[in-house]
């Protein structure tokens, strides 16, 4: 069952501006370590980064929240598996909105899907719960 769908598109020359103004500040404050890391290795900097901020406002639209209730930006992070399937990891407040949002004898699994094609990338999240075997 489906208990949470959310979509954002960011511009990524916004971003670009908004690393260029703001660097570390802005990096440190939105993006988890991991997030960092593997954004600075890309070719598309800016891009990578777009994609991982749509990835968090589309999570949060999923949560039911938005960014208004107490989610910190890093509460949610983009990681990738080894095949490079792309993960949403939830700690802090995220993590327990979820707990709330979810049915009992139900386990949560967020999916996200990130693309890109200049200057727009995209995310979409959709968060299912299945029931516990």
């Amino acid at each position: 069952m489906i208990i949470g769908i959310g979509t954002d598109l960011a511009n990524i020359e916004r971003i670009q501006g908004t690393l260029d103004r703001f660097g570390d500040r802005f990096r440190n404050r939105v993006f988890t370590e991991i997030e960092q890391t593997k954004a600075e290795r890309r070719k598309d900097v800016a891009g990578t980064y777009a994609k991982r901020w749509a990835a968090k406002e589309a999570c949060s639209k999923a949560l039911g929240t938005g960014l208004a209730m107490g989610i910190s930006w890093k509460d949610m992070a983009v990681q990738n598996l080894s095949t490079g399937q792309p993960t949403m990891t939830l700690t802090g407040w995220a993590k327990e909105r979820l707990a709330e949002m979810t049915p009992e004898g139900h386990e949560a699994y967020v999916h996200v899907t990130l693309t890109d094609d200049h200057p727009w990338a995209q995310a979409f999240v959709v968060i299912e719960a299945r029931p516990k075997a």
